[in-house]
C-alpha cells in the first residue's frame, strides 16, 4: 500500500532550458506491507530525479512488491536504501535493493551489528518458530556505505537528506533517523510507533536482548531539536514531532510500570513462572492485555506479547 503525504510541496520549480533550479521539495510516500510483513512502513522520497528508500522490509518478496509499486508511481530510479536500525524488517532485503542498483547506507555501528542480529533472528525463525528453513530465511547482504555521527546526502534535485545517528540505543542497539531537509520530516524506523504498540525486546547485543528504555526516551527527546515536521515511524500513524515524542514516552513509561508491577505481583515465584515456557507465554499474553487496556486505541497489541520477554528478562535478572 502506498500513500502520499498530504503536506507536500510538489516539484513545481522545474528545469528551465539551460539552467537548473533546485526543487522546493520532493514527494514523500509511505508503503506498508501486509500483516505477514508486520504492517511495516517503508518511507520513500522522490525528488523528481531519484528515489531514496528508508528500510528494506522483512523478506525479499515483500521488498520486490515495494519496488514494483515505486516503479508504478515514478520514473525516477531507486538510487539508495537507508537502514535506520538493526531489526530484520529494516535490513533483511538489502540484496533485493542491491540487485535493483541501489546503494545501501547505514551507520557504521548499525552495519557492524547486523551479523549478530541476523544470527539471533535466523535461529528464532528457523529453529524456534519454524516459519522458514535455513534455505528460505532471507540472507541480507552487507551494508555498502557507512557513516558515523551525521552525514548529508545531496540529491540530484539539489535538495538534501541528513542522516543523524542518535546518541543512545533506542528501539534497538543503534539508531539513525533520516531528515528530509526541505520539509523537516523525519523517518525514524521503530523508534516511534504512533497509535501502535511498541516492540519491547530491546537491541540484540552479544546474542541476547538488551532493552534500554532510558536510552530510547533520551533518543526521542533529541527529535524536537532536530526537525519540526512530521515523524514517520516504522508502524502506525504519523504525527508532528512534539506530539509523536510525547506519546511514545508516555507509552514507554506506562508499559515499563505495567511490566514491573506484574513481576512484583508474582513475588518469589516469578523466576520459576518464566522459566516454564508454556506458563511464560501465558504471562506475556496477560501483560499484552494489560498494556492494551491502558492504550485501547492502539493497534497491534500482539507486538507486546511477542517482544516483552526482553524487558521482563531484564527485570528478572536485576532482582
Amino acid at each position: 500500500m502506498n500513500k502520499r503525504t498530504p503536506t507536500l510541496v510538489s516539484l513545481c520549480v522545474g528545469l528551465l532550458a539551460g539552467s537548473v533550479w533546485p526543487a522546493l521539495a520532493g514527494e514523500l510516500h509511505v508503503w506498508t506491507s501486509e500483516p505477514a510483513g508486520f504492517n511495516t512502513h517503508s518511507v520513500w522520497y522522490d525528488d523528481g530525479f531519484e528515489v531514496t528508500v528508508v528500510d528494506t522490509q522483512f523478506t525479499p518478496a515483500i521488498a520486490e512488491k515495494l519496488i514494483a509499486d515505486i516503479h508504478k508511481e515514478t520514473r525516477s530510479p531507486i538510487t539508495r536504501v537507508i537502514v535506520t536500525h538493526p531489526n530484520p524488517d529494516k535490513f533483511n532485503a538489502t540484496a533485493v535493493f542491491h540487485n535493483a542498483g541501489a546503494e545501501s547506507i547505514a551507520s557504521a555501528a548499525t552495519a557492524a551489528s547486523l551479523p549478530g542480529v541476523d544470527a539471533y533472528k535466523r535461529n528464532f525463525w528457523v529453529k524456534v518458530a519454524k516459519s522458514f528453513s535455513e534455505e528460505t530465511y532471507p540472507r541480507p547482504e552487507p551494508i555498502q556505505t557507512t557513516f558515523s555521527g551525521r552525514t548529508t546526502i545531496k540529491l540530484k534535485s539539489g535538495e538534501t537528506i541528513t542522516l543523524i545517528e542518535l546518541a543512545r540505543p533506542g528501539i534497538s542497539s543503534t539508531q539513525t533517523i533520516v531528515r528530509f531537509d526541505a520539509t523537516g520530516d523525519l523517518a525514524v524506523g521503530d523508534l516511534v510507533h504512533y497509535k501502535t504498540h511498541a516492540w519491547l525486546e530491546g537491541g540484540i547485543v552479544n546474542g541476547k536482548p538488551k532493552p534500554d528504555l532510558e536510552g530510547w526516551k533520551a533518543d526521542l527527546k533529541e527529535l524536537p531539536g532536530l526537525a519540526k515536521g512530521r515523524v514517520y515511524g516504522g508502524r502506525g500513524e504519523f504525527a508532528p514531532v512534539e506530539e509523536a515524542v510525547a506519546a511514545q514516552i508516555t507509552y514507554l513509561d506506562k508499559a515499563d510500570t505495567i511490566v514491573a508491577d506484574y513481576l512484583n505481583a508474582l513475588g518469589d515465584n516469578a523466576k520459576a513462572e518464566f522459566d516454564d515456557g508454556a506458563r511464560a507465554q501465558q504471562h506475556y499474553a496477560l501483560i499484552r492485555d494489560a498494556v492494551a487496556k491502558a492504550f485501547p486505541d492502539y493497534a497491534m497489541p500482539d507486538l507486546v506479547s511477542y517482544s516483552v520477554y526482553g524487558l521482563m528478562m531484564q527485570k528478572l535478572a536485576a532482582r
